[in-house]
């Protein structure tokens, strides 16, 4: 898994993730840098999904533990540009009522 983040404006950041996103490719470093963007005051996270493959359970988890930490200091986590099985990941397990999902990580920051 790779990961990769940029500011989008004040208080806002886009979290790029690409690979797989399931145990053992080190998905905890989702919370962790969640953790330091919220830290130094990033209000809006923006996870944009486009490049990612694969998704487990684990990595379903780091997104639960992202959305309910950002939300504790007062922000808003928005999904980008998931497709196919995994957007489907989200509907089955009916995350996609709890997170909002935009088609682009622009249409997200923008909402």
């Amino acid at each position: 898994m790779e990961i990769r983040h940029q500011p989008a404006g004040p208080g806002a950041a886009i979290v790029s993730l690409s690979g797989k996103v399931m145990l053992g490719t080190g998905t905890e470093r989702i919370t962790e840098l969640v953790g330091e963007l919220v830290d130094q005051g990033t209000k809006i996270v923006v996870f944009d999904l486009g490049g990612v493959t694969s998704l487990d359970s684990t990595g379903v988890g780091q997104f639960i533990a992202s959305f309910n930490r950002i939300v504790a200091a007062g922000g808003q986590m928005r999904m980008a540009a998931a497709a196919g099985y995994i957007l489907q990941t989200f509907h089955v397990s009916r995350l996609d009522r709890m997170f909002s999902f935009y088609a682009s990580a622009e249409e997200a920051v923008k909402a």
